[in-house]
């Protein structure tokens, strides 16, 4: 247990798996009292038992973001908030050209992806301005953001969103000092993204051809960036995002071969 967090009421949605449990879970380590805000039931509760065994502090608070009167609410539910995660979001439909998407796909992609964020800032912040002690806002984006993904061009463009209103969010709120940053995962392992389960293992030498840090990454890695962002320690950081890909954007489509060069054009995978 570490005392980073101490004494700091932090919501986490989506809370309860994967990159969200991975961040209620480190942020409680270091002495938050951890809202874990989820929709899933079971989840949820397993991940406040798992807290309450290693001493920490969590409250469960059933929620769908995508519920606005819900989302209204939280602010009452979870008390006198420090530090909000926005972590919620999913492509929610099959990869598919975007001339065969319809009007409902966007809207509900559109509710998970952006909608949410601004709901749940909403509720949060005027609490966090008016208390006056400041705060951290963090908002979970993707690498596809940054750059295109066929067949995913709606969520790619909400998701860069989400990093547009981190960066003006923050203008508004640096007087009051609540930072709002940004983390924009990729290559790593997730309740929707199992790569522990889709590569095989005759593929597995392969990954340091994938990833520049040579690995996939975990929730614990994602929680290492938030915790950062949550922390006195990022006290002069707010309206940026941190890439926490495993060098993925930086590389551009390049690969490194077994043999340790480079290809742009590879073969392999």
């Amino acid at each position: 247990m570490g005392d980073l967090l101490a004494g700091v009421r932090a919501v986490i949605t989506g809370g309860g798996g994967g990159i969200g449990r991975g961040i209620s879970e480190r942020f409680a380590a270091e002495g938050a009292r951890v809202v874990v805000a989820e929709k899933d039931e079971a989840r949820g509760a397993d991940t406040v038992a798992a807290i309450g065994a290693t001493g920490g502090d969590a409250t469960f608070v059933p929620i769908d973001v995508t519920d606005r009167d819900a989302v209204a609410e939280l602010a009452s539910t979870a008390g006198e908030v420090d530090v909000l995660v926005n972590n919620v979001g999913h492509h929610l439909h099959p990869r598919h050209d975007f001339v065969r998407s319809s009007e409902q796909e966007w809207d509900e992609l559109h509710e998970i992806n952006l909608l949410h964020v601004f709901r749940c800032c909403r509720a949060i912040a005027p609490g966090m301005v008016e208390r006056g002690r400041g705060g951290s806002i963090i908002n979970v984006s993707t690498v596809e953001a940054h750059r295109g993904i066929p067949q995913h061009a709606v969520y790619s463009a909400y998701k860069a969103g989400v990093s547009a209103f981190t960066r003006s969010l923050a203008l508004e709120l640096g007087q009051h000092h609540i930072r709002v940053n940004a983390i924009a995962p990729d290559l790593t392992e997730t309740l929707a993204i199992r790569y522990s389960e889709w590569v095989p293992e005759e593929q597995q030498p392969l990954i340091p051809t994938w990833v520049p840090v040579g690995r996939f990454g975990a929730p614990s890695d994602i929680a290492g960036v938030a915790l950062f962002l949550a922390s006195e320690l990022s006290a002069f950081v707010t309206g940026t995002t941190v890439h926490a890909d495993g060098g993925s954007l930086a590389a551009g489509g390049w690969y490194r071969r077994l043999d340790g060069t480079w290809t742009n054009r590879p073969l392999q995978p």
